[in-house]
């Protein structure tokens, strides 16, 4: 094994860099230019459903499905590679091998047709395991090669290289789309389907810079199936330990109703103002929709920002209510809208509760853990939380759409989720962290 020195400066820039190799997938891909080029398909031929497995089901629906399929996956592998990562010490092989997944995904969605629609899904499914899990290897890192006292600053550091490479990718993607055929590309179609080609390229290129410097902390020992399934093990344990811990777990109940409906809203936004809203032509849909994009971006570090203060003043459990009660009107408020006016309004506030309700779940987590436990186990416990939440979300919100035939019934159906997560925080008692309570 190499040696390195723990943190080190150029160690942590390159580990912060790779955020802004890969946030490129969630701002372009999964966020706005992909939506745009979904959309376009089904309006190109006229239709709103696709018959999959002898079944017809509305376009925004599959991708609903496909989003839960991918996010249980990565539920289910990101234990068992985890535990297997930790104890070979391969953590640097599993990131590179999710980032190739992932970046070669995303340029194969130049490919991406309904004529070869199982195929084209499949592609789609990959891109997102490859991201999601390769953050799972990424951000396990960050205990190895940073001292405790540096973590927040590095990671700070990484989440704002993410949000400026991926904005910069993002601009030079609208400025592209716009100017199409002065580029020489056919049509704007052509010019989104070479965006994708761009995020591999830029995901792929920038996270080399990464994996050069960070460590390979691989051994020399040997696979067992106990290692196999130490991560469940982990998960396992923690479960348990959280009957002695009656605040965290309540919170953690409430983190997985109202986190259903956080992570949906954001995943599903750019597809339900390609369809939904009323564009006066293609042209404003497709710079509609990215400027919306990158409005809740902008907004998100305000909010992000307010609620911190909100949160010293009120308190994280309450900040978290108030936070709550605003997706609550948000959602009625997105029933109603149909102009690019209005979906405007509507991003400006989902992205002033974006980054707050995100940031502030996870810092009170943090604050609730008990002191004596290992804080790796929990945050994989809520990480999996988080996901197997999105999984429900996506796949309650595919199922509405698609059984009443208008996304704004899915949307005003999410209120039940806001609701439900506000009545639950409140009983998450006020309890200092170093003591266990049971039930």
């Amino acid at each position: 094994m190499k040696t390195f020195i723990k943190g080190d400066k150029k160690l942590l820039n390159a580990w912060a860099f790779y955020d802004w190799a890969n946030s490129v997938y969630a701002l372009v891909i999964s966020s706005s230019i992909f939506p745009l080029y979904y959309g376009v398909l089904f309006r190109e031929l006229k239709i709103d459903s696709f018959e999959l497995f002898g079944t017809m089901i509305k376009s925004e629906s599959i991708i609903s499905y496909v989003t839960a399929l991918g996010f249980l996956i990565v539920a289910v592998i990101s234990p068992f590679l985890s535990g297997i990562a930790d104890y070979l010490g391969t953590k640097k092989f599993f990131l590179k091998l999710f980032c190739f997944i992932g970046a070669i995904s995303c340029m194969l969605l130049y490919f991406f047709s309904l004529e070869y629609m199982y195929l084209s899904l499949l592609i789609y499914m990959f891109g997102l395991i490859g991201f999601w899990g390769s953050l799972v290897f990424y951000n396990s890192y960050l205990p190895d090669i940073a001292f405790e006292d540096q973590q927040d600053k590095i990671s700070a550091k990484g989440y704002g290289l993410g949000y400026i490479g991926s904005v910069i990718l993002l601009l030079i993607n609208l400025a592209m789309i716009m100017n199409a055929e002065a580029l020489g590309f056919e049509n704007e179609m052509s010019a989104m389907r070479f965006s994708f080609i761009l995020v591999g390229l830029w995901w792929i290129g920038f996270g080399i810079r990464a994996f050069r410097r960070l460590p390979d902390l691989k051994n020399e020992k040997k696979l067992t199936s106990s290692v196999f399934f130490k991560g469940f093990r982990e998960l396992k344990k923690v479960n348990e330990q959280l009957k002695n811990y009656v605040p965290l777990k309540r919170y953690l109940v409430a983190f997985f109703v109202y986190s259903m409906a956080v992570q949906t809203v954001m995943i599903i936004a750019a597809y339900f103002g390609e369809k939904e809203i009323q564009w006066a032509s293609d042209s404003e849909r497709s710079s509609g929709l990215i400027i919306s994009i990158l409005l809740i971006q902008l907004v998100a570090v305000l909010g992000a920002y307010l609620t911190a203060q909100l949160s010293n003043k009120i308190g994280n459990i309450y900040a978290l209510c108030v936070l709550n009660a605003i997706w609550v009107c948000i959602c009625i408020y997105a029933y109603t809208i149909s102009s690019p006016k209005e979906f405007y309004i509507a991003a400006a506030f989902v992205g002033l509760v974006m980054g707050g309700i995100q940031s502030l779940s996870r810092s009170t987590y943090s604050k609730m853990l008990p002191v004596t436990t290992d804080t790796t186990s929990f945050f994989s416990f809520y990480d999996v939380t988080e996901k197997i939440g999105i999984v429900f979300g996506m796949l309650i919100y595919g199922l509405v759409s698609d059984l009443t035939g208008k996304m704004q019934n899915a949307i005003l159906f999410l209120v039940v989720f806001f609701v439900v997560g506000f009545i639950l925080l409140l009983r998450v008692p006020q309890q200092k962290k170093t003591k266990a309570v049971s039930e």
